[in-house]
């Protein structure tokens, strides 16, 4: 396997980490996007782990850092870089763009989802007319109702600090930004989430699956011992979960059948 850097934009922070798998051929993509609650005291370090066991399990992994609250991002930036690097993959050699993959924890979570949604933007959103469509997405402990997160003030009210504001103050940027308002997706979904998570409730998953699914999207959400970052440990039942669906999945696409929730 063999690691490389590519810059997406000028920032320091606008950098993904590409690894290709030993077998040769294009390979399918798993794009990891690290959570943090969007602030700039987590970073990439989060996703290289999992990267690494995607990549080692055949996949096209690929890291994400992007600009997070406090090293200039949140709202647009954060979205942008994140719809800039996934964007940056077209035309770059041995990806099989037409198996996306977006794995996220947490605000991470978050992003995965939201750019499973990208499409459903309106022309001039942050993030619309993706070059790179998403075709699933892996959700873990993911904030995907941001309506209740600022409701619920998860993360020391971290949604308002990303997005600037209440919804009812900035309800622009809470339309273009939560997952919730951006379905259907099209995407196969799963939902992970541990039991014991008292940073993100369970609720959040919920709240998404259920929305999605009556969207007609499929969603599967399993709740997994453990707490919020749990499931983010390569070694723990929350990621064996992961790869045991993404495995069946791969199955169903090459033999042309359906992945059932």
């Amino acid at each position: 396997m063999s690691t490389r850097t590519l810059a997406y934009g000028p920032h320091p922070d606008q950098f993904l980490e590409l690894t290709l798998p030993a077998a040769q051929g294009p390979a399918p993509v798993a794009v990891v996007l690290h959570g943090g609650f969007w602030r700039a005291a987590y970073g990439i370090e989060l996703a290289r782990p999992l990267a690494a066991d995607l990549a080692a399990a055949g996949w096209a992994a690929v890291a994400v850092e992007y600009r997070r609250v406090g090293t200039g991002g949140g709202w647009p930036a954060t979205l942008e870089d994140v719809a800039a690097a996934l964007d940056a993959l077209a035309g770059t050699d041995g990806l099989d763009l037409g198996d996306v993959t977006v794995i996220g924890h947490s605000a991470g979570g978050h992003l995965a989802a939201w750019a499973a949604g990208r499409a459903r933007l309106p022309e001039g959103a942050p993030g619309a007319a993706p070059r790179v469509r998403v075709a699933a997405a892996v959700l873990q402990a993911g904030v995907l109702d941001l309506a209740r997160a600022a409701e619920q003030e998860l993360g020391r009210r971290a949604t308002q600090e990303f997005l600037g504001g209440e919804p009812g103050a900035v309800p622009g940027r809470y339309a273009a930004a939560d997952p919730v308002r951006l379905l259907p997706t099209g995407a196969d979904v799963l939902c992970v989430h541990g039991t014991g998570d008292d940073v993100v409730p369970h609720e959040q998953s919920e709240r998404y699956a259920a929305a999605a699914r009556a969207a007609g999207d499929r969603v599967e959400v399993r709740g997994v011992p453990g707490g919020h970052r749990d499931v983010i440990d390569p070694a723990g039942e929350g990621w064996a979960v992961v790869r045991d669906w993404l495995r069946e999945r791969a199955t169903a696409r090459r033999d042309g059948t359906t992945l059932e929730p």
